[in-house]
């Protein structure tokens, strides 16, 4: 593998090139996804403070969140009040309420002004977790994201796999209280990780798998290249 100095150099020439190139043009939408535990929040960090470096407008979201109205509906989501049991409908339907406006209010005006955005999950992960995790039928979600997300669909999306077990020790070593689906039980999250590969497999043309059990400097080296080789 090239020395970190050697990829961060030639990443930063890239990206400093490629703004150059396209002051006008539209930005590019890229998503972080994975199961809980393998290392969103870092690299989500380390990746824009690199673009930044180099010279790239980026903003920073996340869902469910990005709006003030949106991050009620995660608390809403994430720790419901007590005897609140959401459906995986239930559920879905104010993922995709809390993604409207996030569409609407943050990231299209943001592409649309040639910056970039870095999403931590998208409606990727309402299809892993609702439909293979939950239950929910494939053909209630897909008519829903047409409607909410329509083509607005990511430039790229990276993956990033860890084995189920490597995760949960990552999550109880950061000492953090669980949410809803973090508290799952392990055959819940092989579920979603297996989603997340089948994800991938069938939008190979968007999605990148990354194999989050390397370094973090690994990780984004490895990141740096995907979006290298795939937003160019």
């Amino acid at each position: 593998m090239p020395s970190p100095r050697k990829v961060s150099w030639h990443a930063h020439w890239w990206v400093l090139d490629l703004a150059a190139d396209t002051v006008a043009a539209r930005g590019r939408f890229i998503t972080l996804e994975g199961g809980e535990g393998v290392g969103k929040s870092t690299l989500i960090k380390s990746l824009t403070q690199y673009l930044r470096d180099a010279g790239t407008d980026v903003v920073v979201t996340r869902e469910p969140g990005g709006t003030p109205g949106a991050e009620a509906v995660r608390s809403l989501l994430l720790n419901p009040p007590e005897d609140c049991n959401w459906s995986p409908l239930s559920q879905t339907l104010l993922f995709y309420a809390a993604r409207a406006q996030h569409l609407e209010q943050v990231i299209l005006p943001a592409l649309e002004q040639g910056r970039w955005v870095i999403c931590d999950r998208f409606s990727d992960s309402t299809r892993a977790y609702q439909i293979v995790a939950g239950g929910l039928d494939i053909g209630t979600l897909d008519e829903i994201d047409r409607m909410v997300v329509s083509h607005h669909q990511p430039d790229l999306t990276l993956i990033l796999d860890l084995p189920v077990e490597d995760a949960a020790k990552r999550r109880s070593d950061r000492g953090e209280p669980d949410d809803v689906f973090e508290r799952k039980g392990v055959a819940f999250h092989r579920s979603v990780r297996e989603a997340f590969l089948e994800i991938a497999r069938n939008h190979a043309d968007r999605c990148a798998i990354i194999d989050a059990s390397g370094s973090p400097d690994e990780i984004l080296d490895e990141s740096v290249r995907l979006i290298r080789e795939r937003l160019t």
